[in-house]
């Protein structure tokens, strides 16, 4: 009876808390689901990031630096997955599979690099250099992840149909949507600062 009582009154105290953090998480995620609208991937855009409604609240810098963090994390994981797969394809019978996961791994490492940039340059802002030079860099940086992700694909035009292929080639696909989005999402935060 006692454990019945303790948890009708726990269920009654979500009940009467949860409508408040409701309601501000909805607004949360209406602001990144708008957001998400300058994108070329809204709907992956908005699964990625509504997770972080809290963190973002509404601000437009953290939204960017968060969509920044998020493309760093999955261009990472992919640059980890293709480098196994290097390793496996050094010893495999297809010289040309191998050169084209190591042209992509190397591609993959720069992108990396790059974001990993363009994230530490938005998290200090306020260093005493102009915005409109920061933000610059952050634009060029992640603009340049984007092609190097986009040139990993190149030297698999050369290598017969497969698995492997197939695979890689979906997953720069998918990377590349975070990486455009978080790029779209700095792009409308400087457009939104600089605009009188």
């Amino acid at each position: 009876m006692k454990t019945s009582f303790l948890c009708f009154l726990s269920l009654t105290s979500l009940f009467l808390i949860r409508p408040v953090s409701a309601t501000a998480t909805t607004n949360q995620t209406d602001y990144i689901r708008t957001s998400c609208g300058v994108t070329l991937y809204p709907e992956v855009c908005y699964t990625s990031l509504s997770g972080y409604a809290n963190a973002v609240k509404q601000d437009p810098a953290q939204l960017a630096r968060v969509a920044v963090a998020v493309s760093l994390s999955k261009a990472r994981h992919f640059a980890s997955y293709v480098s196994n797969l290097t390793r496996q394809a050094d010893y495999g019978r297809e010289p040309r599979a191998a050169s084209a996961l190591h042209d992509c791994f190397e591609n993959f490492d720069d992108a990396v690099d790059q974001m990993g940039g363009s994230l530490k340059q938005m998290r200090r802002l306020n260093s005493g250099e102009s915005f409109r030079f920061q933000m610059s860099n952050v634009q060029t940086w992640m603009s340049a992840a984007l092609t190097n992700e986009d040139t990993c694909t190149d030297g698999f035009e050369d290598v017969p149909d497969g698995p492997m292929k197939t695979d890689v080639c979906d997953r720069v696909e998918n990377a590349r949507k975070f990486t455009s989005n978080a790029l779209a999402l700095v792009n409308s935060y400087v457009a939104k600062e600089t605009t009188p």
